[in-house]
């Protein structure tokens, strides 16, 4: 991947991890960073992996910091024909549309349009100093990349009301609670964690969760229809005889000891 100046990227096989990097403001989401996020998307829409969202990890000296949200020096200055661009909302889009994945580790702060990159990850895991929402109206601005949908999905109406009509911020414990996020870890712990997720989706076979995601992700009315689709290509796979056998001849082992004993 090419060299980038506001996200750290660490490639492995089966997976990628991108860690925000402008910790000076916080990980602001700028023009910049969204750019480079897009080359991200595009490179993993054509070669799959699973992607590990993050920022900047807590130190002795600084506490940790997802993104503390678009940069407001820049939002500043957007006039109409940038906000009808969907400058932020596009790029969340496509993230929450990549073939495999995507976990968000969240550490501290994940406001405003952190909170919706966060949201358009399939999986958020946090710790206990996380503060998630969506101050946008106080700002005389709607959170427009996607929050006013995807939240009330994830949470239900009444608390997405809450966070986006009154301002309130969700510590870990609240998060938890709703759902939003589903594991708590230590700062230190934290991304050891997403790869331990990571580990357990890369057990799967790719194909089988690329094809879920996407059903899964599907309008009502395209079921049933998407999902026979889905499972007649998986019916015809190598991978489908291949772990089923696995299984057959694992179970037939265990049958015999069993006896045996």
């Amino acid at each position: 991947m090419a060299d980038y100046t506001t996200l750290i990227l660490d490639e492995r096989e089966d997976r990628v991890h991108v860690a925000l990097n402008r910790p000076e403001v916080r990980n602001a989401i700028d023009a910049t960073m969204v750019a480079e996020l897009h080359d991200v998307c595009y490179r993993l829409e054509r070669e799959p992996r699973i992607l590990i969202l993050s920022g900047t990890p807590a130190t002795e000296t600084a506490k940790g910091v997802f993104a503390s949200g678009a940069d407001i020096a820049q939002l500043r200055e957007r006039r109409r024909e940038e906000a009808l661009a969907g400058i932020n909302a596009s790029i969340f889009i496509r993230v929450a549309q990549l073939p495999l994945p995507v976990i968000a580790a969240l550490d501290g702060y994940a406001l405003g349009g952190g909170a919706e990159l966060a949201f358009a990850a399939d999986f958020r895991i946090g710790t206990p100093s996380v503060k998630i929402g969506n101050p946008e109206t106080n700002l005389g601005i709607t959170a427009g990349a996607g929050a006013t949908w995807r939240l009330k999905e994830l949470i239900g109406e009444p608390l997405a009301k809450e966070i986006l009509l009154a301002g309130r911020v969700l510590d870990a414990d609240e998060a938890l609670a709703a759902h939003l996020i589903t594991e708590v870890h230590e700062s230190a712990d934290l991304l050891a964690a997403a790869h331990a997720l990571a580990d357990r989706i890369a057990a799967q076979d790719p194909l089988a969760v690329r094809l879920t995601k996407t059903v899964f992700h599907a309008p009502r009315e395209a079921h049933p229809v998407i999902d026979t689709l889905a499972q007649g290509i998986l019916f015809e796979s190598d991978a489908k005889f291949t772990r089923m056998d696995a299984f057959l001849t694992g179970r037939a082992s265990r049958t015999t000891k069993g006896t045996a004993t």
